[in-house]
């Protein structure tokens, strides 16, 4: 389940997100935070440049998703 929409401040390398309004792109790792952009590697649509202005990103917990 998310949890919360991220601003970049809080988003860290490691972080599990999902892309709102974008959930067939799977469950996304954060790789790197720069600013107000984020290399986030999605499961279905792999690695991404996520600007942040544009974009939501809320963070998960893995283990709360549903099993596929």
């Amino acid at each position: 389940m998310p949890k919360q929409q991220a601003a970049a401040s809080e988003l860290e390398p490691g972080q599990y997100v999902m892309l709102e309004g974008a959930h067939d792109w799977g469950l996304g790792q954060i790789q790197s935070v720069a600013g107000d952009r984020a290399t986030v590697n999605f499961e279905n649509m792999g690695k991404r440049l996520i600007n942040l202005k544009h974009a939501s990103l809320k963070v998960v917990d893995p283990q709360e998703l549903p099993k596929t």
